[in-house]
């Protein structure tokens, strides 16, 4: 989702240093309007200054991985309108984040629901527009994946939180990162997976599972079968993927399919 410069001769650490200013660029207006939102959610919630730092260090820290990955996009110099848009969806997560641990109620909760949606529906939005611009890359795709996946963690906490259900929800939200460590032991874990309508549909459905079970209307046992159903679906993804990869596991990436 990465623009090419057009100054293809400019030295690589030139390139990346442009590349870089440009991510600073498009991450400042971010941190601006997440204090905003923590600010106001906190005098909701009534939570405290520690709620505005801590969502503010969540993506902080986050935003360090996504420099730290640009290197590999050194041609690159402008972060990309679909990169920016995640990088919205990344701030969104991290106000959900700092939630975790504070006292919870209805409004509380419908806030998060909001934010939660929001972000969820923005997903939508930079695949079309890194396709429209021709800036797809690997870089925006893996981008993507880990929101994804971080949403899909606080969401399972936020859903244990708010007592719908209990601390095996989070399994959902561990999954993808047990998936990578397994990955060091067992390097086949991490051949690309061929593109899967199935995979993208399963994540929306637990993203979707998990934002409702939020709702202040629905309540146990409902959230507990709704989070119980969609763990299920997700495991099942995950076998599906682990099952052709070691079916795979021996075959030259070229000639797989």
């Amino acid at each position: 989702m990465l623009a090419r410069s057009p100054d293809a001769t400019a030295p690589r650490a030139a390139r990346l240093a442009a590349l870089r200013r440009d991510a600073w660029r498009e991450a400042l207006p971010c941190f601006l309007l997440l204090a905003a939102l923590a600010g106001w959610l906190g005098r909701l919630g009534e939570f405290g200054i520690w709620f505005q730092l801590r969502s503010l260090a969540v993506f902080a820290a986050a935003f360090a991985l996504v420099l730290a990955s640009l290197a590999t996009h050194a041609p690159n110099t402008r972060f990309g309108a679909a990169n920016r848009v995640t990088l919205a969806r990344l701030a969104m997560v991290a106000l959900l984040a700092a939630v975790i641990g504070e006292p919870a109620d209805d409004a509380v909760a419908w806030c998060s629901i909001g934010v939660a949606a929001s972000a969820a529906l923005l997903d939508a939005l930079d695949g079309p527009l890194a396709r429209h611009g021709g800036l797809a890359s690997d870089f925006g795709a893996r981008f993507d994946m880990e929101t994804d996946a971080l949403l899909v963690l606080v969401l399972s906490l936020l859903v244990v939180l708010f007592g719908k259900a209990g601390p095996w929800i989070v399994a959902a939200g561990l999954m993808r990162y047990f998936f990578v460590m397994a990955a060091r032991p067992w390097p086949w874990l991490a051949r690309a997976l061929p593109s899967s309508g199935r995979r993208k549909t399963v994540c929306v459905v637990q993203i979707t599972s998990l934002i409702v079970c939020l709702g202040p209307v629905v309540a146990p046992p409902w959230s507990n079968a709704l989070a119980a159903a969609s763990l299920v679906l997700l495991a099942a993804s995950f076998a599906i993927d682990i099952a052709w990869l070691l079916r795979h596991r021996d075959i030259p990436p070229e000639t797989a399919t």
